[in-house]
């Protein structure tokens, strides 16, 4: 069966909206290899908005990350924030993808996240030796990625203004989640 998502589809929300909602394990049967070559740093900064806004559709922390694999650019873990959906403290967007992708030499790989990672998030990307990490908004939250080039990865700031918008927007509605996101419940 051809995949949905292939060399004659163009890039559009919808494609993406479909990749950050279907589970990564079942991205070869949505997309194929020429779709997924054609995808820009700016198309998977998308699909991490995509996830934040899906967070926040589920009364969570508006935070999403995607993973790729620097070779092939396909998809290896995605995830996003569910502090308040789980109940637990540090499941934020970064750490949501990379349990995603599983045990691998994240050497290889790429984070997008949709907002400037807190510093557990930075020191575990460190740690596991993410090569780059691509940040979609520094307007609303920074300050790690000094920490992350300090320690050999590279980071790039790709913001994106739905992005920006969503995580101001949840700011002020919820203020007191977003401080609980970031310091824990004191």
């Amino acid at each position: 069966m051809q995949p949905l998502l292939n060399e004659n589809t163009q890039v559009t929300e919808s494609a993406l909206s479909a990749i950050a909602h279907m589970p990564t394990t079942s991205l070869s049967v949505l997309m194929n290899e020429a779709f997924i070559r054609r995808l820009s740093d700016a198309n998977f900064m998308r699909v991490a908005v995509l996830l934040a806004h899906k967070s926040y559709d589920e009364g969570g922390c508006p935070i999403g990350a995607v993973i790729i694999d620097n070779a092939t650019r396909r998809i290896v873990g995605k995830g996003h924030n569910t502090l308040v959906q789980e109940s637990h403290p540090y499941n934020h967007g970064e750490t949501a993808a990379m349990r995603d992708a599983g045990r691998l030499d994240f050497s290889q790989t790429t984070l997008f996240t949709s907002l400037s990672p807190c510093e557990i998030c930075a020191t575990l990307l460190h740690m596991r030796g993410v090569s780059r990490v691509v940040v979609g908004d520094v307007t609303n939250a920074s300050g790690t990625e000094a920490l992350l080039s300090e320690k050999g990865v590279q980071v790039d700031i790709l913001e994106d203004a739905q992005g920006i918008e969503l995580y101001a927007r949840f700011r002020d509605e919820k203020p007191e989640l977003e401080r609980e996101d970031w310091r824990g419940v004191r």
